[in-house]
């Protein structure tokens, strides 16, 4: 079975100003959630997704999260397939991801959901 996408994250040096360009440009509704700013798009289709000023580089990205069963097991199949891991496993309290960069520098997310 295939790994669905399930999320996006916008990176940003300024993330008010981030917010309120994409609240006006698409009518999402977006909430701060800690330091990331939960975005709901509104849309009967597609996925949601937050904003977030890491406070150092990369300032301006767009990435996708993949949901995955094993974040470990992925980190090692990206190694071994000749991608990089550029953050490794983060806890956070919905559950657990870490970035990827395939052969050519791409970012992905992997993303497992805390189980309930």
């Amino acid at each position: 079975m295939g790994q669905p996408v399930v999320h996006f994250e916008i990176g940003c040096s300024d993330s008010a100003r981030t917010q309120e360009f994409f609240a006006q440009l698409f009518g999402w509704e977006i909430q701060q959630l800690g330091t990331a700013a939960m975005i709901t798009t509104g849309a009967a289709t597609g996925i949601n997704g937050h904003i977030t000023a890491l406070g150092q580089e990369p300032h301006n990205y767009v990435t996708v999260y993949v949901q995955v069963d094993d974040v470990a097991a992925y980190l090692e199949k990206t190694q071994a397939l000749g991608g990089k891991v550029l953050v490794p496993a983060v806890e956070i309290p919905t559950g657990t991801f870490a970035w990827i960069g395939d052969l050519d520098g791409n970012v992905v997310g992997l993303w497992k959901p805390k189980e309930q």
